[in-house]
């Protein structure tokens, strides 16, 4: 098997896709094998979250890691999702277009690549609504 086809096949990385307990109705991402309110009497099943969100928090980077230099200065957020977990996402906008509050969406897109010939990495970012 090759490398991109083993990333492509761990859906999680390309899709929102966490979990849900339909013992206790919460919602978890990244998916867990067991629900952590509910124990061994929660039943787990897989779940793809629509993505839709609100910013909680956010920074602008400005001294990117080795590789996101082209990318700065890029906005990181802490994202509420409407089904009820949050994540930390890179909201692509202007900087003073983002406020606390904004709402998102996600978009799939480049997130970087190992060389000039290496491989390319895929997966959610999200856009203003």
């Amino acid at each position: 098997m090759t490398v991109a086809r083993f990333w492509r096949k761990i859906p999680h990385r390309y899709n929102l896709i966490g979990t849900h307990c339909t013992t206790c109705g919460e919602y978890y991402f990244p998916p867990r094998q067991m629900c952590p309110s509910c124990r061994r009497d929660g039943k787990i099943e897989s779940y793809q979250f629509e993505g839709k969100g609100e910013v909680v928090t956010y920074t602008v980077i400005h001294t990117a890691a080795k590789g996101y230099a082209n990318q700065v200065p890029y906005n990181l957020a802490i994202i509420k999702l409407d089904e009820g977990p949050s994540l930390t996402g890179q909201v692509i906008c202007e900087p003073k277009e983002l406020e606390i509050g904004t709402r998102v969406r996600p978009v799939f897109r480049k997130l970087g690549e190992e060389s000039e010939k290496g491989m390319i990495y895929y997966g959610t970012k999200f856009v203003p609504e």
